[in-house]
């Protein structure tokens, strides 16, 4: 297991950082489902850059969950990706 992993662990047993993990969950989720999009087409960042007509650093901002992209970003790193975008409305399970 990695050294991150395991202070991961460790930091989750405090309630405020487990608090701010939840709320930054959907960052992470959309973060990682950019990175697979990316990985299923066989393409680095850079050629993915490239058929996006932006920048490497721009995608690996979108990567990193850094910036929450506009849905015309997401239409073009779908496009880009041969994937379609789909995006939907969830019942919140910490809502009664």
């Amino acid at each position: 297991m990695s050294k991150v992993r395991q202070l991961h662990r460790k930091w989750l047993k405090n309630r405020e950082y487990r608090l701010a993990y939840q709320m930054l969950a959907p960052e992470f989720e959309l973060a990682r489902a950019v990175i697979q999009a990316r990985v299923r087409a066989g393409l680095t960042q850079e050629q993915l850059a490239e058929r996006m007509e932006t920048s490497q650093s721009v995608i690996a901002r979108l990567e990193s969950g850094r910036v929450r992209p506009s849905t015309h970003t997401l239409e073009r790193l779908a496009a880009a990706t041969g994937t379609r975008l789909r995006i939907s409305f969830e019942p919140d399970r910490a809502q009664p």
